[in-house]
């Protein structure tokens, strides 16, 4: 096996021709023997059917090649934002990236989000300038573009010689060359105080210490060099595979001291129905028929964790001494292996205790919700079941059983609806049906709030137990943490866990139905009535007393925001800005550019749809749009609210009676 390893992600907007460069490396790279084709249905990574049928990819793919000794291990992601969970995840493991563009369609909407997060993860990546033998291919204006709207910290590596042709060829830059190098040291400059002193002083580094530097600055994710090329064809992927080696091969040491660590970055099911995992190990040592403890944060922030055996595992790329695949580990740090033997294993697991609260997203959670109900009555188990399956390779869709049987999801959008819809009907035989999506909205506190429930041995009591608890309100983006003041010697640890779970399952539901975020709930006070007690006591219990507190500390209920830009003619000011201010948007001050105009604002996500819809018409079809997650809004009047699902606990009868009827094993009428 290759000394060191790089997991190398594919990233790109849609259709830019990601995963045909994939293929073009693997091809070149003696990885596959013939070179597959989106089109053709062929390529190596879009394995499933209905990924060639869609010609898009769906799920995160691994494949491997080797350059020297360095194994890369490419990670071809999903390019259609209703996809981006799959992204999500996949940055989690990765050494370095290449972002895809197209030369002709040049930075869109994804291409932006995707920067940003690579950008804010300081993680080493390079460009891509696809399709420059396609009609329309651009080379200085599209550098433009990159520069003002991904980041001015670029190099292009490459002239283009016949752009928009069939004949399009690259022709490599070098600092030999007086423009290059001053081009070169004024960009490395802006991030190194000694190049800035030379450059100043007249004394500017020679060629082989600005390749240095770039490669360092590269290195740290501060710099992006920028090639082009054609998947297609072939031209330019030759160097773009040498830049991946020379900018992104370098070894990174493993973690030292912190034993065995790792994610869970894709779950797929094997032929015979069993659950495959891809985990990156980050340290420690792991083996097949080795028993291991994963941990997951559960919505609303607590830890769960599970133990089991690994029955199989495969690491990605390696090979015996005559070539062919190794049948199994050990998987060492900075590896990818295939585990099977985990049936509890869901996508985000990890290896080794977790970091804080709970994970911290780069992009936007799911915006809408949908009610799903089988065609055919007497199957909602059934899919309620399968629904539950797919939630494992993508917790984000976060099912629950609704009243009738229904079972509810989140989404990103449309694209991702038909694609569930139709693994359910090949994969589970069930055939459903989606209701209307609508908005997803959060809560936090508003305030500080308090309650306690008191065990007295000698009054009538419904519980035998007491519990304290204050809610706080967290700085926003922190998620919800359970901290405790009570003594915790007090309780077995049993009741403690009971509690703690049951109090941030809670959370799922506030004062209007929607999950509370940003939010401190501690435990101040407990006791219990020996042996009457049991944990089962203090999950029923502590619902009612956290959101007898959360009345008390109040709730505003928030909605997903989008930051936008648009550009549009001169003669369509008043219009564009007159539909932002009608749909409540933020706007910003609109900005001339020679005959066109544009102008930043932030929209509901909800409402994104109606800018997108409106502006042809009010702009003669020259309007254009890009989007990218933003903040939150506060929602004002009316204050929208979802059905319960909990039994209630803000209503002490009706949440009485849902106990009651959960102990019977049936819901209430």
């Amino acid at each position: 096996m290759p000394a060191h390893t790089l997991n190398l992600g594919i990233l790109a907007h849609v259709d830019a021709g990601k995963t045909s460069l994939t293929e073009r490396l693997l091809f070149e790279n003696g990885a596959i023997a013939a070179l597959g084709s989106v089109d053709g249905g062929d390529t190596q990574t879009d394995s499933n059917e209905l990924e060639r049928q869609r010609g898009i990819t769906i799920r995160s793919a691994v494949a491997s090649f080797a350059l020297g000794d360095l194994q890369v291990n490419l990670v071809d992601t999903p390019g259609h934002p209703d996809f981006i969970a799959e992204v999500e995840r996949a940055l989690s493991v990765l050494d370095g990236a290449v972002l895809v563009m197209s030369a002709v369609e040049g930075v869109q909407s994804q291409t932006r989000v995707l920067m940003r997060s690579l950008r804010r993860l300081r993680l080493p990546t390079l460009l891509f300038v696809n399709k420059i033998d396609r009609t329309g291919a651009r080379y200085d204006s599209l550098l433009a573009d990159i520069r003002g709207k991904l980041t001015p910290a670029v190099v292009p590596m490459q002239r283009v010689a016949g752009l928009g042709t069939r004949a399009a060829d690259v022709r490599p830059r070098s600092p030999e060359d007086g423009d290059f190098a001053t081009e070169l040291g004024e960009l490395l400059a802006d991030h190194d105080d000694t190049v800035l002193r030379r450059m100043v002083d007249d004394r500017p580094p020679g060629p082989r210490e600005l390749h240095a530097l770039l490669k360092r600055l590269t290195g740290d994710g501060l710099v992006h060099p920028v090639f082009f090329g054609s998947a297609v064809s072939g031209a330019g992927t030759s160097q773009l595979t040498e830049g991946v080696r020379e900018f992104l091969g370098r070894r990174r040491p493993a973690a030292a001291g912190e034993g065995l660590r790792g994610t869970v970055f894709a779950v797929e099911r094997t032929g015979a129905g069993e659950k495959a995992a891809y985990l990156r190990l980050f340290s420690g040592e792991l083996r097949q028929r080795q028993r291991v403890t994963l941990h997951r944060h559960k919505p609303g922030g607590a830890v769960e964790k599970y133990s089991g055996r690994v029955s199989g595992l495969e690491v990605v790329g390696a090979r015996t001494a005559d070539g062919a695949p190794a049948p199994s580990g050990p998987l060492t740090p900075g590896n990818i292996a295939r585990l099977r033997g985990l049936p509890s294993v869901r996508v985000g697991d990890h290896l080794g205790e977790t970091d804080g609260p709970g994970p911290r997203y780069q992009f936007a959670p799911p915006i809408m919700e949908s009610a799903v109900r089988s065609r055919e009555p007497g199957r909602e188990g059934e899919l309620h079941a399968a629904l539950a399956q797919l939630a494992d390779e993508d917790p984000l869709i976060r099912t629950r059983t609704l009243a009738g049987g229904a079972t509810s999801i989140l989404l990103y959008g449309a694209v991702q609806k038909e694609v569930i819809e139709e693994r359910l009907r090949r994969e589970f035989g069930v055939e459903a049906v989606f209701e209307r999506t609508r908005p997803v909205y959060f809560e936090r506190p508003l305030g500080t709030g308090e309650a306690v429930y008191e065990f007295e041995p000698h009054r009538p009591n419904e519980f035998f137990q007491t519990v304290g608890v204050r809610i706080e309100p967290a700085a926003a983006g922190s998620g919800n943490q359970f901290l405790r003041e009570a003594e915790e010697g007090l309780l077995p640890r049993a009741y403690h866990r009971a509690i703690e779970s049951a109090a941030m399952s809670t959370l799922q539901q506030g004062l209007y139905g929607w999950e509370v975020t940003d939010c401190l709930v501690i435990l101040t006070k407990i006791g219990y009535e020996a042996p009457r007690t049991t944990a089962a006591d203090f999950r029923n219990l502590t619902p009612m007393v956290l959101m007898q507190a959360l009345q008390k500390a109040g709730s505003a209920v928030y909605e997903p925001a989008y930051s936008i830009e648009v550009d549009f003619p001169a003669d369509a000011l008043s219009g564009v800005i007159g539909l932002l201010m009608s749909l409540r948007a933020d706007v910003g001050q609109p900005v001339e550019a020679e005959s066109s105009w544009s102008v930043r604002a932030e929209v509901a996500a909800r409402l994104l749809q109606d800018v997108a819809l409106a502006l042809p018409g009010l702009t003669h079809g020259e309007g254009t749009i890009c989007s990218e997650p933003g903040g939150d809004r506060r929602v004002r009047s009316p204050i929208p609210s979802r059905e319960r699902f909990d039994g209630n606990p803000l209503d002490h009868d009706e949440y009485m009676r849902f106990l009651s009827h959960r102990a019977l094993g049936r819901q209430p009428s």
